[in-house]
């Protein structure tokens, strides 16, 4: 754990961006706060070890994590990018069981952290928030069942389109457009579909021509999501690229 400051870190000890407590009650968020510890961690630092016994719940107060594994080669594996407003470690605060992933800081990063105990008090109290605990669970087996299926049914480049859309979301500037922001690095885009930095390159390549992707300084917009859609879907049980 990082023992340099932030300006942020101090500044920014507060839960009302994390979607988890979106509604409650000041005095309510203030009251888990207050049962928090408070952690910064640079790039690249570790947060979560993948088997682990660490039970307590983590809140990305600012900063970007990556959730990974690595496989028995040692390949990383990336699953998801988690930002300010997200949570992780759930899984193992509910049922009591090892780490199933890791975590690693990508950008300067404060989490605050739930003890497990605190966190299942607050699931018996809260019934909204045990509700968005759900969801995200919800959330979280869909994505798995996506992830199987493409693996199983599309070509490697596909599989890289999928993730582009995945990744996306509503571009906070208004325009209507779609945003992936910051673009992270190929390679990552690459385990995250289990193929290679050669085959995002070529997939991203093909999709600039028609205008369905720009690039903007770290920013990569979908110009128009309903024909991408509509573009997977035609690709889908096509041969592979």
């Amino acid at each position: 754990m990082s023992g340099t400051g932030d300006a942020r870190g101090t500044q920014a000890r507060s839960l009302a961006g994390v979607t988890l407590f979106a509604g409650l009650d000041e005095a309510d968020r203030r009251h888990i706060e207050a049962r928090c510890l408070w952690r910064r961690y640079r790039a690249g630092e570790t947060i979560l070890e993948r088997g682990s016994d660490s039970r307590e719940v983590l809140f990305i107060v600012f900063g970007a994590v990556n959730v990974v594994n690595y496989s028995a080669s040692g390949r990383e594996i990336a699953y998801a990018t988690l930002r300010a407003g997200d949570c992780f470690g759930e899984l193992a605060a509910i049922d009591g069981l090892p780490r199933s992933a890791s975590v690693v800081a990508v950008e300067p990063t404060l989490v605050a952290a739930l003890p497990s105990e605190r966190f299942i008090d607050l699931l018996k109290e809260n019934v909204a928030v045990t509700f968005r605990v759900l969801e995200r669970l919800t959330a979280m087996v869909r994505s798995g069942d996506a992830r199987i299926m493409e693996l199983s049914t599309l070509a490697a480049t596909h599989r890289v389109y999928a993730e582009l859309l995945r990744m996306a979301r509503p571009d906070p500037a208004g325009t209507g457009l779609w945003v992936i922001h910051p673009l992270p690095p190929l390679r990552e885009v690459a385990s995250r579909v289990s193929t290679t930095r050669e085959t995002v390159a070529r997939a991203l390549g093909q999709l600039y021509p028609d205008g369905l992707i720009r690039r903007k300084g770290r920013s990569l917009y979908i110009m128009d999501r309903p024909r991408f859609e509509a573009m997977l879907a035609d690709l889908q049980g096509s041969p592979g690229l």
